[in-house]
């Protein structure tokens, strides 16, 4: 094989992992693209997690032998026993002549043990084509086993004078309707959305994916919630939906954290701090949950404490064009610099115009 005909194949092999991209937490996206003599001639993707891996869902797919062709995964194969069997071993016992991956398992305790494995058998081995994208489709994978923290997306929903709400509170509905229904696209990819007290009180949010456009397989992200005196309300809708909801606190009181658990929450208790809540020691435990991705839907105070101490990654903004004025609420309430030098700066890699409104992502 050419190196184009390597990476026109491994661009097809993550083509078939984006299809798993709503479903397969807390595993990553992987796609496998079988060739033998030019020919495609099996090809799968990893759908969920505790399922078979793209790899074994290729080799089912074959419509002939797979001895002396050529795999084109995504991921390095594993090579331990988990939920399912090492598909190095598949690979080996189906007697492939060559195996090409996209990127090294992050993972340090395997980390290398898949190439190894098929080397000594025998086989022609070549990893890091289309490395990039490989990492960018599973970002929040890598970065929780590369660093022990989840990658962090704030999204936040402004006006074009920067303002979140009115004065009073109001903010129903800043974005247009295609906005709103992009941000279920953000929910569905992500594996936790976090939110403070206080926009539980404020608006009562589902935090939960309410579209069938998404092939989530049934699964709901995580819902968060900062709430260091638990004054979490038991008629909360996070509490009433499906899937996890799961509460920081700091508070002692046993009584409200037992009626909460009684009304469907996970209490965890965490160290204080200025704000009343660690947000690094809750990424930190949510990390250890195999939450890849978080996405925080929160207000000004906690979206400033994860600027201030650079803990996200990325700001996801969707701007409508109304000036609220100068009494609204902003996104950001950071204190400003004495200089301009000194200023939080970002880089803008994506935007895009979405019904009235435009759509800014920018990386720390």
């Amino acid at each position: 094989m050419s190196q184009i005909d390597d990476i026109s194949y491994m661009e097809q092999a993550l083509h078939l992992a984006e299809k798993g991209r709503y479903s397969t937490s807390p595993n990553p996206a992987v796609g496998c693209v079988i060739v033998k003599n030019q020919r495609v001639i099996g090809s799968g993707f990893h759908r969920r997690a505790g399922g078979p891996h793209a790899e074994i869902e290729a080799i089912n797919s074959a419509t002939e032998s797979c001895e002396n062709a050529t795999a084109y995964i995504t991921l390095e194969p594993c090579s331990h026993h988990g939920k399912t069997g090492p598909c190095c071993e598949a690979l080996i016992a189906h007697q492939f002549a060559r195996v090409v991956y996209a990127v090294i398992d992050p993972n340090q305790d395997i980390a290398g043990k898949g190439d190894r494995m098929l080397r000594k058998a025998g086989m022609d081995v070549l990893g890091g084509v289309c490395s990039a994208a490989a990492r960018e489709l599973n970002k929040g994978f890598f970065k929780r086993m590369e660093y022990g923290l989840p990658y962090v997306t704030v999204k936040i929903a402004m006006s074009l004078d920067g303002a979140t709400a009115l004065r009073k509170g109001e903010s129903k509905w800043i974005t247009c309707s295609e906005a709103r229904e992009d941000v279920q696209r953000l929910r569905a990819e992500t594996c936790a959305i976090l939110t403070g007290i206080g926009t539980v009180l404020k608006d009562d949010p589902s935090l939960n994916i309410r579209t069938l456009r998404f092939d989530t397989l049934g699964r709901q992200p995580m819902r968060v919630v900062l709430d260091s005196k638990l004054r979490t309300p038991h008629e909360s809708k996070l509490l009433n939906v499906a899937g996890i909801s799961r509460i920081y606190t700091a508070s002692a009181d046993s009584s409200l954290a037992t009626a909460l658990r009684n009304a469907g929450a996970t209490i965890c208790f965490t160290p204080k701090c200025d704000n009343g809540i660690d947000v690094e020691a809750v990424l930190f435990d949510l990390s250890k949950q195999g939450v890849n991705k978080v996405l925080v839907e929160a207000g000004a105070t906690i979206v400033a404490e994860l600027i201030d101490r650079e803990l996200f990654d990325e700001i996801i903004v969707y701007m409508a064009p109304k000036i609220l004025g100068t009494d609204a609420r902003s996104g950001f309430n950071i204190a400003s610099p004495d200089n301009l030098s000194d200023a939080f700066g970002l880089k803008l890699v994506e935007s895009y115009n979405i019904g009235t409104d435009i759509v800014m992502k920018f990386l720390r």
